[in-house]
Parts: C-alpha cells; sequence; structure tokens
C-alpha cells in the first residue's frame, strides 16, 4: 500500500495488474529455478497429475512481487508529480499461509491484488503501525490460483511542528 498507516482502512485495495503466462516465460523460469517436469514442456507436464504445462509457484509469486514493486513505483512517481513526497514503506516482518491453490497453466492471465485485513498500532516504535494483509492472484475464470498474507511496517502520518 501506498498511503499512510492513518489513511489506511480494513478492505482498502490495491490492483497490481495482470500478467499472462505464456509456455515460453514458464520455461524460461524453470529452467533457471525449478526445473520440474511439468515446468520444462507439455509432454513431461502430461505424465504427470497436472497433465499440461503449468507455471512453477514461484514463478507465481515473483510475478507478484514484481507488480507489486512496479505498482509502488508508479504510486510513488504520482505523489512526485503531485508535489507530495512519497510514503516510505518499512519492512515486512514476514508472511503466513502462502498456498498455491490451483496450477497456473500456460495461457492463463493471472490478476494480482492486496487487501487490507487489519492494522496494528506499536508500542515499541509509535511512528510506525503494522498492516495486515491478504495477497492474491486471480485467473481470467475468477479463481484463486495464489494467496498469502502478509504484514508491513509503514509510518505515521509525521506531525507538523
Amino acid at each position: 500500500m501506498s498511503a499512510w498507516f492513518e489513511d489506511m482502512a480494513i478492505g482498502d485495495r490495491l490492483e497490481l495488474g495482470s500478467y499472462l503466462f505464456t509456455a515460453e516465460d514458464i520455461i524460461r523460469f524453470a529452467r533457471q529455478f525449478d526445473p520440474q517436469p511439468f515446468h520444462l514442456s507439455e509432454e513431461g507436464a502430461a505424465a504427470t497429475h497436472f497433465g499440461r504445462l503449468c507455471a512453477s509457484g514461484w514463478h507465481t509469486g515473483a510475478v507478484f512481487m514484481r507488480l507489486l514493486v512496479l505498482t509502488h513505483q508508479r504510486l510513488d512517481e504520482e505523489a512526485r508529480q503531485r508535489g507530495d513526497m512519497p510514503v516510505p514503506r518499512g519492512p515486512s516482518p514476514g508472511f503466513e499461509n502462502l498456498k498455491w491453490v490451483k496450477p497456473v497453466y500456460a495461457g492463463d492471465t493471472i490478476r494480482y491484488a492486496s487487501e487490507v485485513t487489519g492494522k496494528i498500532e506499536t508500542t515499541g516504535r509509535p511512528d510506525w503501525g503494522v498492516i495486515l494483509g491478504v495477497n492474491e492472484g486471480i485467473n481470467q475464470h475468477g479463481d484463486v490460483v495464489f494467496r498469502f498474507d502478509s504484514k508491513v511496517y509503514i509510518p505515521k502520518r509525521p506531525v507538523a511542528g
């Protein structure tokens, strides 16, 4: 998210964009990072329970991260063009419940988004809060294929003084 802690509300949703998983991209990624038969060729995939060429779960996650970074870069640039300072983002204390719910097949287009599910006031760092979120990838049929819960430190709006 690209707002101050106080400006975020449960239910706020940030659309990150979509990505078409082509056979060529799936195979290229798999050769480098996850060389399983069902990621490397249609023939190899046909002999598995997947039945067809499908993307590595790590590929699905890497695309999420790329779209998240690009979205934040775009939002930061929009803030600068308005004459505002982009809101800095803090570190993430981790994520939970990472799930690859369904295979992502060659030809699938996955739409990614993040949604605020909670807010935590911090006592040790009073200038920061923690935003809880659910992050998803949804295919062209409306099926969730990728999902995880995140936490990220977000600064509170500076007090004018």
